[in-house]
């Protein structure tokens, strides 16, 4: 599918490049982006040709936050509703509050985090707003020694949007993640990898190849099927009341994944060669309940 703000290919591995294509606006987020994001992890990366995806951005920016010269409510909200909190949990995903009140980056983090394969954010510059907190939603961010990344919503008068409330402090820690809400500063991309929020920082031309071979490394003789599941319970099973919980999501996915590739992955072993998988991440047992 062809998209009007985003770049999409596939290599021969299964590794997909998403790049985001606004550099005249430093890759500016705005409601067709927003849109295109949600189609594309929701369709294009749940292909089983697919198994892993980069993130970068085009130009010198990977995304420099929200688009705010559109007319209107620049965040395509519905400033005439009123929604009290009980009804809006109730009908959150229906008219007029699936498009009027529902915050479109939380359309796009919560796809991004709904794809049970491995999501590496290159953070190549400057990644403000929706820009730095798209990226919480990807499995491991790398930074160009040029990146610039800031939770600048204070100086807005808004709040942390995407779901990053949730997706931050579990990265980096409450007191970082406070730290860095309250103060709305421009991080350095050495200041973002002491404060753990991004692995490991690069030069710029070394960037983007490093995000690929680290997402090559992840899945190249690996089952697509166990390393869905694996995903789904570290997320999971991080934010669980208790250890139960676990055991029996991980004695679930265990045992789908022990009477599968698992068997495949054994044999292999055993007879020293490289295994054959055959499970497909759009088949992935239901562990969870």
């Amino acid at each position: 599918m062809a998209y009007e703000t985003l770049d999409w290919s596939v290599d021969a591995d299964g590794i997909a490049t998403l790049t985001l294509n606004r550099p005249d606006a430093l890759n500016a987020f705005d409601l067709t982006m927003a849109g295109e994001l949600e189609q594309v992890f929701l369709t294009d990366a749940r292909s089983d040709e697919v198994r892993a995806v980069v993130v970068t951005g085009a130009g010198r920016a990977f995304c420099a936050g929200m688009d705010l010269s559109a007319d209107g409510n620049v965040f395509g909200l519905d400033e005439s509703l009123r929604p009290t909190p009980a009804d809006f949990r109730q009908r959150y995903d229906e008219a007029p509050y699936a498009d009027g009140i529902r915050d479109t980056g939380g359309k796009v983090t919560l796809a991004i985090h709904a794809l049970p394969k491995p999501v590496i954010a290159a953070i190549n510059g400057p990644a403000v707003g929706i820009g730095a907190t798209m990226t919480l939603a990807m499995d491991i961010r790398l930074a160009s020694s040029k990146a610039r990344i800031g939770f600048v919503f204070g100086r807005l008068g808004i709040v942390p949007e995407a779901c990053s409330s949730w997706f931050l402090p579990r990265i980096v820690g409450i007191q970082q993640a406070l730290e860095w809400v309250y103060s709305a500063d421009i991080l350095t991309a050495e200041a973002a990898h002491a404060g753990r929020l991004v692995r490991s920082v690069h030069e710029p031309d070394e960037l983007l190849p490093a995000a690929l071979d680290l997402a090559r490394s992840f899945v190249v003789g690996r089952s697509p099927v166990a390393l869905g599941l694996a995903k789904q319970l570290l997320y999971r099973n991080s934010a669980a009341a208790d250890p139960l919980e676990a055991h029996l999501s991980d004695s679930l996915a265990m045992f789908y994944s022990s009477i599968a590739d698992g068997k495949e992955g054994v044999a292999a072993f055993l007879e020293k060669r490289a295994p054959e998988f055959s499970g497909r991440a759009s088949e992935l047992p239901e562990v969870f309940g």
